[in-house]
């Protein structure tokens, strides 16, 4: 990783992107989780200040620190291995972007750059109680401090998956 000025420049993978047009635990507190999928697109339109293109949180409110949400593979592989969990996709986690090769809580309060779409890091996507819901019983225990990346999208462009 390197620092140019404010902005981080870094390798990384996009192994999945997701977007959901609902919310299934924001705003559910006390109620049955929605039955929105995630669903996983190739690419996403990212709009600067708005988010991505079709996800619940587009436009959701103004200056909202969570316009795209990013999650590291190696800690799904991590959750997975610890809870003996195969087959379930990483898009249970509800995060918009799946990456691999990079330590998400680093670019927290940094401005970064993916696929030449600039982000300001802002803070952890912290998991919450429907994580032992969604995926396993201590799971959101098993996420503190790895629940992933909320972000600020900063300039408008397209993301691509890699294949």
């Amino acid at each position: 990783m390197e620092y140019h000025g404010l902005l981080v420049l870094f390798t990384v993978k996009l192994l999945h992107i997701y977007i959901s047009p609902e919310h299934n635990y924001f705003g559910h507190h006390g109620k049955p989780p929605g039955e929105a999928p995630m669903i996983e697109v190739d690419e996403v339109e990212c709009v600067a200040e708005k988010g991505l293109v079709g996800d619940r949180f587009f436009g959701w409110k103004e200056d909202y620190k969570g316009q795209v949400t990013f999650f590291a593979h190696e800690v799904y592989e991590r959750l997975c291995e610890q809870f003996q969990i195969m087959g379930v996709p990483p898009s249970i986690f509800r995060r918009n972007i799946i990456t691999k090769g990079v330590d998400l809580n680093t670019l927290i309060g940094q401005e970064f750059e993916v696929q030449g779409v600039r982000f300001l890091g802002m803070c952890e996507c912290s998991p919450c109680y429907w994580m032992d819901q969604a995926f396993a019983e201590g799971a959101e225990a098993a996420m503190k401090n790895n629940g992933g990346l909320r972000a600020k999208v900063l300039s408008t462009g397209a993301l691509s998956k890699e294949s």
